[in-house]
Parts: C-alpha cells; sequence; structure tokens
C-alpha cells in the first residue's frame, strides 16, 4: 500500500525531504515551492513518529475514554496468555473447595426476581433497573417490597448509558441535577442503600460527576453510598472513574471484573484470571480490602465469523444471488425476497462451577473481602454449593 500526504508518495517525499538545499537548488523553486516542501517533509516526519509511536505501544492495554458498549464498558485489556498465570489450578473433575467471604453481592433485574432463590449465602442485593430518562428524571425505580423473602440488605442500583444525557444531568446548579439528587435520596428512603452505576460520563463532566457523588454521601446519611466501576489493571491520564478520587466519597466500589472481551471485540474471556488477578491486585492496593467489592461474572458470550445483518445496495445484493446460486427469488406484496445459507463459525466463551471456583479462591487468597456477581438467574445452580457467607 502506498500512503499518501498532500498528494505526494511518501516516498517522494522523503526523497524530497533528504535533498540537500543549496543556491542552485532554491533557484529551481519559487518561495511558495519551497513553503510547500517543508510543510510535506515535516508532514511526513509527524507520520513517521505516529507509526514508530504506534509500534512502540503494541502489547499494551488500550482504554478508551470511558467505552460503553451500552451493554459494560471497555477495560484494561490483557494479551498475556493464560499458561503466565502463576496459580495452582486442581485438575478438572477434582472437588473444589468452598469459598468463604464476609459480604456476598448480587445483581437482581426487576421483573426477575424469582431468580432470588431462598437461602442463598448473598448478603446484599443491588435491586437494577432504575434509571434517568430523557429529561434527566429518575424513572423506572423498583419496588423493595418485591423483595419480602430476602433478609440482607437491598440497595437501589440506578444506571445511565448515555454518554450526552450523563453531561446533561451533572451540570452543576441546574435544575436537573438538583431535582435528580433529590429524587434519588427521596427513593432510597425505602432501601438499605444507593449504588450509582453511571458507564458513560463524558471527560468535560468528570468534576461534576465528583461533586455529584458527594452530594448524595451527604444527603444519604446512615445509607450505605456505593457505585460500580469499570476494571482497571493501573492508572491511566485523564480517568473519569479514578479510584483514588472516588474511594473517600463512598462506603463500597464494585469492580466490574468482566467484560474483559465483549460483544464487538476479539472472542475471549469475559474475565481471564490473569486479567482478573492484575485488576484485583491494583484495586486492592488503590481502593483497599474494607471498601472493595470484587465483581464476577456468570454469563458468557458467543463471537461468530460473519455477520450477514446490513444494508445492502442493488450491486451487492446481485452478487450476492450469483456467489450463492439463489434462483428462487419471490415476491411478498410485489417486494422481491429471497433466502440462502452460509456457514458460520461460532466461538463461546462462558463460566461454569469449575472457573468460577478458581476465580473466587485467588480473590480470597489475594485477601479480597467481599465478592459480586452479576447477574441471579444466569449462573449455573450448583455454583452455590461452593460458595459461603460469613456470618
Amino acid at each position: 500500500m502506498v500512503y499518501r500526504a498532500g498528494g505526494h508518495r511518501v516516498s517522494e517525499i522523503k526523497k524530497d525531504a533528504s535533498k540537500k538545499v543549496t543556491k542552485k537548488t532554491l533557484d529551481a523553486f519559487t518561495v511558495p515551492d519551497i513553503v510547500e516542501k517543508v510543510k510535506h517533509s515535516t508532514l511526513v516526519l509527524l507520520l513517521l513518529l505516529s507509526v514508530l509511536l504506534c509500534f512502540s505501544c503494541r502489547g499494551t492495554s488500550s482504554v478508551l475514554e470511558n467505552r460503553q458498549k451500552p451493554e459494560s464498558m471497555e477495560q484494561d485489556g490483557d494479551d498475556t496468555e493464560e499458561t503466565d498465570l502463576l496459580i495452582d489450578l486442581p485438575s478438572p473433575g477434582a472437588a473444589l473447595p468452598v469459598s468463604a467471604f464476609g459480604e456476598i453481592w448480587a445483581y437482581v433485574v426487576a421483573g426477575r426476581e424469582a431468580a432470588l432463590i431462598p437461602g442463598l449465602p448473598i448478603s446484599d442485593i443491588g435491586y437494577f433497573g432504575a434509571d434517568i430518562g430523557i429529561y434527566g428524571a429518575l424513572i423506572d425505580v423498583p419496588e423493595r417490597h418485591n423483595l419480602p423473602a430476602f433478609s440482607g440488605r437491598v440497595h437501589m442500583v440506578v444506571k445511565c448509558d448515555s454518554r450526552s444525557l450523563s453531561h446533561f444531568t451533572l451540570i452543576p446548579g441546574s435544575a436537573e441535577r438538583k431535582a435528580l439528587i433529590a429524587d434519588l435520596l427521596a427513593a432510597t428512603r425505602n432501601f438499605d442503600g444507593l449504588q450509582i452505576d453511571f458507564e458513560n460520563v463524558p471527560l468535560r463532566a468528570a468534576e461534576p460527576f465528583l461533586s455529584f457523588l458527594a452530594e448524595l454521601r451527604a444527603g444519604l446519611g446512615n445509607k450505605m453510598f456505593t457505585i460500580a466501576l469499570p476494571a482497571r489493571n493501573r492508572k491511566i491520564n485523564d480517568d473519569i472513574y479514578d479510584y483514588e478520587k472516588i474511594a473517600p466519597l463512598v462506603d463500597r466500589i464494585l469492580v466490574m471484573a468482566y467484560d474483559e472481551h465483549w460483544s464487538t471485540s476479539r472472542p475471549g474471556s469475559i474475565a481471564s484470571l490473569l486479567w482478573c488477578k492484575r485488576v484485583a491486585d491494583y484495586s486492592l492496593n488503590i481502593i483497599g480490602k474494607e471498601k472493595l467489592i470484587m465483581g464476577l461474572p456468570f454469563y458468557g458470550r458467543a463471537w461468530g465469523n460473519t455477520n450477514p445483518s446490513r444494508a445492502l445496495i442493488y450491486s451487492s445484493i446481485e452478487t450476492i444471488i450469483k456467489e450463492n446460486n439463489v434462483t428462487d427469488i419471490h415476491r411478498e406484496n410485489g417486494i422481491p425476497t429471497f433466502d440462502y445459507e452460509i456457514p458460520v463459525s461460532i466461538k463461546v466463551y462462558y463460566e461454569d462451577d469449575y472457573s468460577l471456583s478458581v476465580r473466587m479462591e485467588m480473590y480470597r487468597s489475594m485477601g479480597v473481602a467481599s465478592i459480586g456477581f452479576w447477574r441471579l438467574g444466569q449462573e449455573s445452580p450448583t455454583v452455590w454449593n461452593y460458595i459461603k457467607l460469613h456470618k
């Protein structure tokens, strides 16, 4: 591939840039010509520096400014092979240990309360579903009485997945922010605590987000105040979710140590063990054992090598018909339609009793006191045989 800059081949620009400028060569150019050559030469140097920088950063984690994926935020990735993990893995089929923790959190989604089976070793429920409406008001607050059989603490979780809406509702002094804070404090009266899950706060709202948390902390009194944050295994520049700044404002931080790979990434584990270990190391160091809840996934993901769902122009449709030998084209109310089949290769990563047990034991051995699961109803029903709540 020939890269171009300003309409010239890079090779040509490099050649021009390397010429020795003498009075004779100056005479051959007008002043605008010289300026143009210098501009091209500068551009080439910048391009080369950019390429070198890209190669020097290759293999390190890339962090998008608070990627959301509304499904969940992009995390610090890790390309290190699992064979580098220095922990003892039990043999498949061997008896799994029972992992005990002081607090065990789990999320329940409103409308799916049946997933909370009586007697599970759970200390805290994050009741998921409160949201921010298009005008910045609190909506969809779940009803605490829908979980009558649970005797532990129940925390109302409020989420906001919109970058623009997060910015809009966090503007200091705005009527929307004042109303939202008042509504959150009022709604939390029926719960044991409040959890904030704003997964798309833009950079310009970093300071307003911190002051928003501080106002909520002051208004909640003795209620527990928690927040769910994306996984980090190191400090990053301009991080909206800076653990050091947020930790003093809340009682607990649930680190969402999952979605290391997500729906649009390359296939990979939702939460590989080495990546989780590095996240836990960093979290314990910055947040501290007393406030840290390490999140674990109950779910898996599937990736296909092709996704045929897309818009098509007429020439593309003709190509599909030809390449797939489509002969049966019929009409539905005058509109042409046809079917065809193609092979699809699918890669699946998921969690089972073994992988969850290994991860829990790793966290326990590192000194993690509290864990939390996303979410009830997605797990292997037998995994609870290997989880114990310290009384």
